[in-house]
């Protein structure tokens, strides 16, 4: 029985150049940066509910305070790279499948994930494909899903994450190019039903093959608030007094742009993404009035045998705040990841991985470095396969010249053991 490919959830962690996506996609779970998929007329459904999602827990053991390293007010996720430096947590899916005598194929998903104190509802929408004659192809949702957010595996960072509730379609068909557009709303605080007052259109041009090697998206999202926006409580604007009172929030507009250049030629693939916030940084509905933000990052592997990989991430990211002007900042990170498999078991990795954020307008910078080792038992001989078991210890030091988060400036050494299991499925 083949999987129903809307009920994977890709998330943090998967790199977009598995070889997975190699093989015929109703054959094998695929892998699409880091999104969903989306069902088709071409899509099997199985009977019964299908359980799918992504999951890492275990234990991490630090002699410092600092149990993770990383350089304070980075900007680029988990910048001095993710493995043996990260913690636990999962997302866990149930969706069922359903085929209309009217030939409409529809799909109902629901995830609850947990990455703090509470188990959360993370997704909860339906879908439909084959409903109409001349885009056979198109998939039209509604509800809570993730939303937007595609993801770099190196340092576990979303580029983009505009999870939220609404409504849109996707693989509209103009000749090989295919178009998603929705309308979506930031979910209330504390994970309730209703809006924040934060909305956005979001849209995504792809499909777009330049060469049998090279292919090409866009990112265009617009965020805008209504006069009821809880997050924007602190900049509400008030005229009247007493029982005339009336109180309304400032509308901060926002925009993403965004491309993504894609590049796989024999046993080497490479992604190389730009970004530009206008007021917000990765979340469109995070706006900050007169912020900006650029990114550009390459991330790729190479693979060298069936045993031997190597991965590695540069990347750059700037922030602007006119209205805060010493939080100025660049940070710059490289990491390479070379592994190593044994058999179709047991395999090691070690990673290595320095982060340095550079102030505009303040004396010093922040760095950190970090080099793991990891022993681990998995699925399968790919450095994607998963379940897996790892075994890792690492080493690294963050040296603090601006105190932005930490309360002390000066240097801090990490020694770390841990062991966790980590699988998607």
């Amino acid at each position: 029985m083949k999987l129903l490919p809307v009920a994977l959830a890709v998330t943090a962690t998967l790199s977009s150049f598995s070889t997975f996506a190699e093989t015929d996609p109703l054959d094998n779970i695929q892998l699409d940066d880091q999104q969903p998929l989306v069902i088709s007329p071409q899509s099997d459904i199985p009977d019964g509910i299908v359980f799918s999602g992504y999951a890492r827990y275990g234990f991490h053991f630090s002699d410092d305070t600092q149990k993770y390293v990383s350089a304070d007010g980075q900007l680029i996720g988990n910048a001095a790279g993710r493995l043996g430096n990260e913690g636990n947590g999962g997302e866990f899916q149930f969706a069922k499948g359903f085929v209309s005598d009217n030939g409409t194929i529809w799909d109902v998903v629901v995830m609850l994930e947990h990455w703090g104190d509470e188990v959360g509802l993370k997704k909860f929408y339906a879908g439909a494909t084959n409903v109409f004659e001349s885009q056979p192809n198109a998939y039209i949702w509604a509800g809570r899903d993730f939303h937007n957010r595609p993801q770099t595996g190196l340092n576990d960072y979303f580029w983009m994450m505009n999870d939220s509730q609404g409504a849109g379609i996707k693989n509209l068909e103009f000749g090989s190019v295919k178009f998603d557009m929705a309308a979506v709303a930031q979910v209330v605080d504390g994970g309730g039903t209703g809006d924040s007052g934060n909305y956005a259109i979001t849209s995504k041009l792809h499909g777009i093959n330049l060469t049998d090697a090279l292919d090409l998206s866009f990112y265009a999202n617009y965020g805008f608030s209504s006069k009821n926006t809880e997050t924007d409580k602190d900049t509400q604007t008030c005229t009247g007094t007493g029982a005339d009172k009336q109180c309304y929030a400032d509308d901060i507009d926002s925009y993403q742009l965004a491309f993504e250049l894609n590049h796989s030629v024999g046993m080497l693939s490479n992604k190389f993404v730009t970004r530009y916030g206008n007021n917000v940084d990765n979340n469109i509905f995070n706006k900050t009035e007169d912020l900006s933000t650029l990114l550009m990052q390459l991330e790729g592997k190479l693979v060298m045998s069936n045993q031997t990989n190597i991965e590695y991430l540069v990347g750059y990211q700037s922030l602007e705040d006119k209205n805060a002007s010493q939080d100025d900042r660049a940070n710059y990170s490289a990491i390479v990841r070379p592994t190593y498999a044994w058999n179709n078991i047991h395999s090691t990795w070690l990673e290595a991985g320095y982060s340095v954020v550079d102030f505009d307008n303040q004396s010093g910078q922040n760095d950190a470095w970090k080099v793991t080792l990891s022993q681990n038992i998995s699925f399968d001989m790919d450095s994607g396969a998963r379940p897996m078991l790892r075994f890792y210890a690492t080493v690294g030091d963050s040296n603090t010249e601006v105190d932005l988060t930490r309360g002390e400036t000066g240097k801090q050494d990490t020694f770390a053991v841990g062991a966790m299991w980590e699988a998607w499925w």
